[in-house]
Parts: C-alpha cells; structure tokens; sequence
C-alpha cells in the first residue's frame, strides 16, 4: 500500500500513518460506498470470522467485490 493516504476525517487534511500488519485473524466490517476513494462515514467492526483464514481472504483491490465497483 505503498502511497495510500488516509484522512481522519471527511474533508479533513490530516492524514493518518499507515501501520502494515502480518494478517491472523479475519473480522467483518461495514461501511459505505467510497466517493473518490474515501468514505463519508468510518467503518464499522462487525464480527470476528473464525470460520476464514486469512489467505481465504483477497488481497485490497482484488477479487469479486473490486471487479464489481
């Protein structure tokens, strides 16, 4: 995620340091559609999927979801 930028909050200029981390667990979250990228509202932790592994998981910008948006 080399260049990813992140703002604290919509609009804002802040922008908060990306911490890149080996993946364990997987957990569900939501949130909305992103207008440019960013989305209007944070996301939400849903649940915890002890069910899925996280080589199950596609990598940011791959997969279904990303062909589909």
């Amino acid at each position: 995620m080399e260049g990813a930028k992140f703002s604290a909050t919509w609009g804002s200029r802040d922008v908060l340091d990306i911490i890149l981390v080996h993946p364990v667990l997987v957990g569900e979250g939501s949130a909305d559609r992103a207008v440019e990228g960013v989305f209007r509202h944070p996301l939400r932790f849903q649940r915890l999927r002890l069910d899925v592994g996280a080589a199950d998981v596609p990598r940011f910008g791959e997969g279904a979801a990303a062909a589909s948006g």
